[in-house]
């Protein structure tokens, strides 16, 4: 618990700074400039999507309103058994077509690729199911830009979101590598014709607490490793990659359900063993909306699959743990996901099996018990509410004190209900990891973000 507060407390030092300084540069650049500048380089989306009938479209509709110079968009649909694709030809007006497709990895087979009859842009693939990960690669083999953006099929990027992921690449000439940007959860928002109506807190205080969790998580934990370029995961739900690199490392893994993690780890790994003089960010203020589970089932689902693929990563890259060979990171970002975000549950379950064994057999005092519960409380609400606060610094998306005392008071009961939740998840998904399994994508039952899908 002490090496967990000590963590926090530094990357919220470390965050802080990053904010105001992105504040500054928020109000005083324009997007314009970046809009018509030679570097701005052209973009390919990439949408992976399985069964994502319910949203998939809308996704789609938001990223051709876009506020970006050049890209395409590339729909990959991995096999879905429901009525996906047929939406997507129906909706795009999808006409099949042969692709010159250059093979940089090997994927399932495609089954058929298509063209849009009304929005030129688009481009869509059906293929044979393989997972996630071998849905972005093929994604990537079919895409014919310098730059590829992994965005999920249930989301929605803000207008502005791909130019402000790019900038971190203009202005260090090509040396940022990857860019992620902050993924907030869409449920209670209204969003209309596939745009942000109005920002709004859900009812179901499962979801209000993924909020707070989302806030801590990339604005705490994302923004202090950046500030150091120990960034170890780039969300799979929104992040801007450059293609040759990514293609020169291997791809994404297809062995792993977290593949977002692995590839980023993986990233770091050739920077080091080759000395490039490349670097991995993540910024704030890019938003992408994306549907949060509002069941105790969807929800332990995801985060057992989460906890499997942290634990798979690190596995896999276990040559780098306090090895000077790379740096930093193998002293920092490493032991911090392998004791704090991998180990901390068992710690926390431990811990609890040891409370209660002591006040049951009496060698542990009840008033000093009490006071550590009401210590570890109070320190949950501090964390919850430092990353409130940097929310209303950066991005100011919930500008209702309704929605302040709301997000506070859920944040005070954490400790009570939610957190012992999450801790056993984690444990779940960590035991899962020892057992051979194939990579698959997550269940989720999805009701649609956008009001035109409902």
């Amino acid at each position: 618990m002490g090496v967990t507060a000590l963590s926090y407390i530094f990357l919220f030092l470390l965050s802080i700074k990053n904010v105001l300084r992105e504040g500054k540069l928020i109000k005083t650049e324009s997007l314009e400039d970046i809009a018509i500048s030679e570097r701005t380089f052209p973009v390919s989306i990439i949408v992976p999507a399985y069964n994502e009938v319910v949203g998939v479209v809308s996704t789609v509709r938001s990223l051709l309103a876009l506020n970006y110079p050049q890209y395409e968009i590339i729909v990959v649909d991995d096999g879905s058994k429901d009525d996906t694709l047929a939406k997507l030809i129906e909706e795009l007006k999808l006409e099949q077509v042969d692709l010159a497709i250059r093979k940089h990895m090997n994927t399932q087979p495609i089954r058929a690729t298509f063209k849009s009859s009304i929005y030129s842009l688009v481009t869509v693939v059906s293929k044979d199911n393989g997972g996630k990960a071998d849905a972005l690669n093929c994604g990537i083999n079919v895409s014919k830009y310098p730059y590829f953006c992994a965005i999920d099929g249930d989301s929605i990027l803000e207008n502005d979101a791909l130019l402000k992921v790019m900038k971190p690449v203009i202005d260090s000439e090509g040396k940022t590598i990857a860019v992620g940007g902050s993924v907030r959860v869409a449920n209670g928002t209204t969003i209309s014709r596939s745009k942000v109506e109005t920002i709004d807190l859900p009812k179901n205080p499962l979801v209000i607490l993924q909020i707070v969790e989302y806030f801590r998580a990339f604005l705490i934990g994302r923004l202090g490793f950046t500030k150091i370029n120990q960034l170890l995961i780039i969300s799979g739900a929104f992040g801007l990659f450059h293609k040759t690199t990514v293609i020169r490392s291997g791809g994404y893994k297809v062995a792993t359900v977290g593949e977002d993690m692995e590839l980023i780890v993986r990233l770091h790994r050739m920077i080091r063993e080759e000395s490039l003089d490349l670097q991995l960010k993540y910024i704030p203020d890019p938003v992408c909306w994306t549907e949060a589970p509002d069941s105790l089932k969807v929800l332990k689902s995801q985060r057992v699959r989460w906890q499997r693929g942290l634990a798979e990563t690190l596995f896999a890259h276990k040559k780098m743990f306090l090895n000077p060979k790379y740096g930093l990171i193998g002293f920092i970002a490493f032991p911090y996901f392998f004791m704090v975000e991998l180990l901390g549950a068992v710690v926390e379950v431990l811990g609890f099996f040891l409370i209660a064994g002591g006040l049951l057999f009496g060698f542990l005092d009840p008033y000093v018990i009490g006071i550590i519960l009401l210590v570890t409380i109070l320190y949950g609400s501090f964390i919850s509410s430092l990353s409130i606060l940097l929310e209303e610094l950066t991005m100011f998306k919930y500008p209702k004190v309704r929605h302040l005392i709301l997000l506070f008071f859920w944040a005070l009961t954490e400790s009570f209900w939610y957190r012992p939740l999450i801790v056993i998840w984690r444990l779940e998904g960590l035991l899962k990891s020892f057992r051979r399994k194939e990579a698959e994508w997550g269940k989720m039952e999805r009701k649609g973000i956008s009001s035109d899908n409902r």
